[in-house]
């Protein structure tokens, strides 16, 4: 079986943690182009590959010889030119979530991906691949605790950078609820609140953190998230599910506790990159594999063009303080 060439654009926490990733953990495939607008680090990153080629330009490394498939793993706003770009080549792409930052980029995307006839486009909602998530999704799917009425959400990160900003605490941390709620529950976002208590004394001037943000669905269930980017302690991602007949929870991360010296406790992991390590492992293998096949699959388009419109119903909410209506384009039977 050929090696797959894959092209990372994006050389910074994320990008890195998958040229890595790609050198060490997942077979079948090897980096062969990077690309980053910071021309001394996309240098430093080829180097320690063999045989791959360093850009400041994504389309040139998208465009290099080799390249079978596409990582994107750039801010945000960056992403529709990119996906677009290897779209015109028919590539295979594994985009970073937010696919883009508003619907309407998203919407462009997947009237490209349309006009190609297949799908050419997977979105990294990474939690999707988590043990924990896959185990409570086959719970709810068999109807183990009911029908679900609540979602019960804590995502927690220990500080948040200096470029973080309150809109992105919906766009770039919440987002991720929202894509686990929706695939947990089969069902799609109809609404958002928000609400701010008086912010954290640790959050930086001007960042509104904690908030806690509420999810109406279609099927009638209530999704609650508290987001909390500068708790202090550590990363923390929990989810419980309460249904008609019972409850589940995630997320406690307790494999191990230790007792001794009269005290008993366990790690937290303190970033995501711990936290679901396994869980990026194992979408990128699944990646790959599919796009060595000529398939892609997991998180689509319309997921990450829905993801976007709820964020954007989140945003619009956090300004207003008013509960916001998620618009949603007819889904095409691309999609379905």
């Amino acid at each position: 079986m050929s090696t797959l060439g894959i092209a990372v654009i994006g050389t910074g926490k994320m990008g890195s943690d998958h040229v890595r990733r790609i050198g060490r953990t997942v077979g079948g495939a090897r980096v062969v182009a990077v690309a980053d607008p910071d021309g001394d680090r996309v240098k430093e990153v080829a180097a320690a590959l063999e045989g791959a080629s360093a850009h400041t330009d994504p389309a040139a490394a998208i465009a290099a010889p080799g390249v079978d498939a596409v990582l994107i793993a750039s801010p945000g706003p960056a992403h529709e030119e990119s996906v677009l770009q290897a779209l015109a080549l028919g590539l295979p792409v594994l985009c970073e979530k937010p696919l883009t930052p508003d619907p309407a980029g998203a919407l462009r995307i997947m009237e490209a991906e349309q006009r190609l006839g297949r799908r050419r486009v997977q979105v990294g909602f990474m939690r999707r691949y988590d043990a924990e998530y896959e185990r409570l999704k086959e719970l709810l799917d068999a109807g183990g605790i009911g029908r679900p009425l609540f979602l019960h959400c804590r995502h927690r990160n220990a500080s948040s950078p200096s470029f973080f900003t309150s809109d992105m605490l919906i766009t770039d941390s919440v987002v991720h609820e929202v894509d686990a709620a929706r695939w947990l529950l089969g069902q799609e976002i109809t609404a958002v609140t928000v609400l701010s208590p008086a912010p954290s004394g640790a959050a930086p001037e001007g960042l509104r953190d904690p908030r806690l943000v509420l999810l109406e669905t279609s099927g009638g269930a209530i999704v609650d998230v508290e987001i909390f980017v500068n708790c202090g302690f550590g990363y923390q991602v929990q989810c419980e599910a309460v249904g008609e007949a019972g409850s589940a929870r995630i997320g406690d991360g307790q494999a191990m506790v230790v007792q001794a010296g009269g005290r008993w406790g366990g790690e937290i992991a303190q970033d995501f990159t711990v936290r679901f390590a396994d869980a990026y492992d194992r979408q990128l293998r699944r990646w790959v594999a599919a796009a060595a096949a000529g398939r892609v699959e997991g998180p689509d388009t319309w997921d990450g063009y829905a993801a976007a419109a709820a964020s954007e119903a989140g945003l619009t909410a956090s300004r207003t303080g008013a509960r916001t209506v998620v618009e949603l384009v007819e889904r095409p039977t691309l999609y379905r």
